[in-house]
């Protein structure tokens, strides 16, 4: 039986990042807009963080059962390294999309705007089959083009619209920059389980790309976010969301580390590195806009 240790390390905390940074931004945006609600920003965290949570599990869980986690070089995982039964990890993942289903009804109840029931469902949808299910598409090298319309666009103009009722051109921005930070966690991640996801025949954009095209990918992906700042803040006619550009100074370093070829268990602390960008680049972002309102 997982210890209590175990099952906060298998929920992987490093990547809460990703869940975190698009409600910043999100609310940010809608700062712009003239209209924050904290109360519904909480709300759209609880559903994001449990989402990301969920998806951890059940991605757990999946590559564990088909015996993709058997030779793995990251951080612990319950099904794969036996800590855990894949009954026990999938029960896990159900309960985390639960709490986010539980927040996301409350959350559209607040606003009146009941179609983003549907969007909520495809988010669960999206989360469990990314390597659940007969053809997980994160096998087929779809992973980064589904995290950045969940991770980036959905969640983004999602915790602006629950706030504003609106979304504009600056949420859109907004979006595409944490989208674009989240697709690096996911590639830095890729790159690190290349030789064994490849053994195990699942073909991640990784595996497709290569190690080479892989790395030069990372490094858009970590310095073009905050460049974006440039034009948001043309769009508001402001200097304030230039706060952003302070985040490259936390971007040049994992590029450096990816782009001089470390590979393995060197990529690990990339991991968390990217997270930590993504994470001050939202919130840097989010002042900016908020300053500029």
């Amino acid at each position: 039986m997982a210890t209590r240790a175990q099952w906060v390390e298998g929920a992987r905390p490093r990547t809460l990042p990703a869940a975190v940074s698009p409600v910043l931004a999100g609310t940010g945006a809608a700062a712009a807009l003239g209209q924050v609600h904290l109360g519904r920003a909480l709300l759209a965290l609880v559903v994001a963080l449990a989402l990301q949570v969920a998806v951890n599990y059940a991605n757990d869980y999946s590559d564990g059962v088909r015996g993709t986690d058997a030779d793995r070089v990251g951080p612990l995982r319950l099904v794969g390294s036996g800590a855990a039964s894949p009954g026990a990890v999938k029960r896990a993942a159900l309960v985390a999309f639960g709490v986010a289903g539980v927040a996301g009804v409350l959350l559209v109840a607040l606003t009146g705007i009941w179609w983003l029931l549907l969007v909520g469902a495809a988010c669960v949808v999206a989360a469990w089959t990314y390597t659940g299910g007969r053809r997980p598409y994160g096998y087929l090298g779809l992973g980064e083009v589904f995290v950045f319309v969940f991770f980036g666009l959905v969640a983004v103009l999602g915790t602006t619209l629950v706030q504003a009722g609106r979304v504009d051109l600056v949420a859109v921005l907004a979006a595409v920059g944490v989208g674009l930070h989240a697709c690096a966690i996911l590639v830095a991640n890729n790159l690190r389980d290349v030789p064994t996801d490849a053994v195990a025949g699942k073909r991640t954009l990784a595996v497709r790309l290569g190690a080479p095209r892989t790395r030069r990918l990372y490094a858009v992906l970590v310095l073009a976010p905050p460049l974006l700042s440039a034009l948001t803040a043309l769009l508001v006619g402001s200097a304030w969301p230039l706060l952003a550009l302070a985040a490259l100074a936390l971007a040049v370093p994992p590029a450096r580390v990816v782009g001089g070829g470390a590979a393995g268990r060197a990529l690990v602390p990339v991991l968390r590195d990217t997270g930590r960008l993504e994470l001050v680049h939202a919130a840097l972002l989010a002042l900016g806009l908020a300053l500029a309102a």
